[in-house]
């Protein structure tokens, strides 16, 4: 049985990454007064967009969206993420930790080409240009296109994704193959057992994916990356005994 108890006693990643992910949000607000948009420059951006730096496939994962982003991910990570610090040690978990991150974006950012190139095909070539020309600058303007394949593509295009969602869902996956009888409490109150809840969340994940509502913003296939990645590391890690934890 397994519920949450205090903030103290830390392990050592768990610790940094929680103060990594929260002077960054705060220098994200503090700045904007200034004129700075840190999630235009550390968000990761699509290859299409003239904003994409190769840097930001490691920085979009320590910048949040707002402050309930950040603290249900920063709540999950010192929740879950705490318990396979001390099992796993600092060096296996922060490795574990960076390929889910990484491997979140990258399946994220296949599903998105894969839609990109979708539409790009279903739009003339002057419409094209003019987006990639000047489809930041739309959006910025809190406008879009009034084609609709036209607003769609700019959103994919010119739309920062940030988060740790998707390192938070490969701990999540982690901890539900560690420790599948473990007891969770929804809501503090609903006991459920850690495998029944990582399979229902990866579900719903992939039906949300697939469903591809265009008012969601969320990047539902980079948290399935997350997962994905996390469960061939520890089936790697699994094959050696001595070194799984």
């Amino acid at each position: 049985m397994y519920r949450p108890t205090s903030f103290r006693e830390l392990p050592e990643i768990i610790k940094n990454l929680l103060i990594i992910n929260g002077l960054l949000f705060f220098a994200t607000i503090s700045l904007e007064s200034y004129g700075i948009d840190l999630t235009q420059l550390l968000g990761l951006h699509q290859f299409q967009s003239e904003d994409f730096m190769p840097h930001q496939l490691i920085t979009h994962f320590f910048m949040h969206g707002n402050f309930t982003h950040l603290f249900f991910n920063m709540f999950a990570l010192w929740m879950f993420g705490k318990i396979l610090e001390n099992v796993w040690g600092a060096k296996r978990f922060l490795i574990y930790y960076i390929i889910t991150a990484l491997g979140a974006a990258a399946l994220h950012l296949g599903v998105s080409q894969y839609e990109i190139m979708s539409l790009q095909s279903q739009i003339n070539p002057s419409d094209l240009n003019i987006l990639l020309e000047n489809g930041r600058n739309v959006l910025e303007g809190n406008q879009n296109y009034t084609n609709a394949l036209m607003g769609k593509l700019n959103l994919l295009i010119n739309t920062p994704t940030v988060g740790a969602s998707g390192a938070v869902f490969g701990i999540l996956l982690a901890f539900g193959m560690l420790f599948p009888n473990t007891l969770l409490y929804i809501y503090f109150a609903i006991p459920i057992k850690a495998k029944y809840f990582v399979m229902i969340y990866g579900a719903l994940e992939l039906y949300l994916g697939l469903s591809n509502n265009p008012a969601d913003n969320v990047a539902h296939f980079a948290h399935l990356g997350g997962m994905l990645f996390g469960f061939i590391l520890l089936k790697y890690w699994q094959k050696d005994r001595n070194t799984f934890y």
